[in-house]
């Protein structure tokens, strides 16, 4: 029975050394002390209550101080809570500080609460950053495409990181100065002989207004020659053209055809109708001769008179095909 009390007292009193040290992180009140950071046991085991690794706060706490920064737990623990990284906000405050960039800490955790990087924005306007362009195709006045690569050298704008825009609007305003250069250059051989004067119109129109960055300079790396586009594209008019032309051509020959056919069966119908005419002649001629309206040697008369008439024809087609031989 005392070995079981014994062994439950052990118990009880592991388990509230363990949970002293717990939310009481002793160890890391000792290393505060020892580097002269105010931070009282009472706002550790507050940190544990509210849910806040002690350690987030006290460590960046001491690189802060042993930077000369003044930065109290109230404010990295806000910033904590509020999802912000604070280890990289304080790593950015003293990689600003020595590089003497102004740089407060209000600053810095809204641009890590935006999203950005401020340790990486503060290493870029020390070290700027060269972002390089795809190709971009722009085509000159002269109809030859030209295909250009260019090298921005930009450089973090702390002041506009919060709201500005990023690398993609930096990399497409570039391209559309290029397109707009080039395509106002009277040749392309104009663009060859002299690409800095791309770079320099570019970088005249201001493009990084409204960026989180700062453009220092735009180098042509690269221009090479494209397609012929104006010859190209007369060449596709042409072939439209003709197309459009063989089209009319072929609507007026349609026409043509579908009138021939229709006048073919005008004459068909005109020729029936003179076939039905002279089908009606030998009825009316034996009505005649029944009636007595016609006598036998007028018939014979008119019988005469056809045969005289179909003589002549008949000679008459003879001496054309005679003329036609002789000739």
């Amino acid at each position: 029975m005392v070995d079981l009390l014994f062994i439950l007292i052990f118990m009880i009193i592991l388990f509230l050394v363990s949970a002293f040290f717990y939310f009481i992180p002793v160890g890391l009140w000792i290393s505060a002390i020892a580097a002269q950071v105010k931070v009282s046991i009472g706002a550790l085991f507050g940190m544990r209550l509210r849910r806040v690794a002690p350690a987030r706060i006290v460590n960046p706490m001491i690189k802060a101080h042993k930077a000369g920064i003044p930065l109290s737990s109230d404010m990295l623990e806000a910033h904590y809570l509020a999802g912000g990284n604070v280890d990289r906000v304080v790593d950015a405050l003293i990689a600003a500080q020595r590089a003497d960039i102004p740089l407060s800490f209000e600053r810095a955790a809204a641009i890590d609460l935006a999203g950005r990087d401020v340790l990486e924005a503060v290493q870029m306007s020390v070290n700027p950053k060269v972002i390089t362009t795809p190709p971009v195709s722009a085509v000159a006045m002269d109809g030859i495409q030209m295909i250009v690569t260019a090298r921005v050298t930009v450089r973090a704008n702390i002041d506009r990181l919060v709201g500005g825009a990023g690398e993609e609007t930096i990399l497409a305003r570039v391209g559309e100065g290029i397109v707009s250069t080039v395509g106002s250059a009277t040749s392309h051989k104009q663009v060859l002989e002299n690409p800095d004067a791309i770079s320099k119109t570019v970088l005249a129109k201001g493009l990084d207004s409204g960026t989180a960055f700062e453009i220092l300079s735009i180098d042509i790396a690269d221009v090479d020659v494209g397609k012929n586009i104006g010859a190209t594209l007369l060449t596709d008019q042409a072939e439209a053209d003709k197309r459009i032309a063989q089209a009319k051509a072929e609507e007026r020959r349609a026409m043509a055809v579908a009138l021939e056919q229709e006048n073919r069966a005008k004459i068909q119908e005109m020729k029936a109708k003179v076939v039905e005419a002279e089908a009606q002649v030998p009825l009316a001629l034996a009505a005649a001769l029944r009636e007595g309206k016609l006598g036998v040697m007028d018939y014979f008369n008119l019988e005469n008179i056809k045969a005289d008439t179909a003589m002549r024809e008949s000679i008459s087609t003879m001496d054309e095909k005679r003329q036609d031989k002789e000739r």
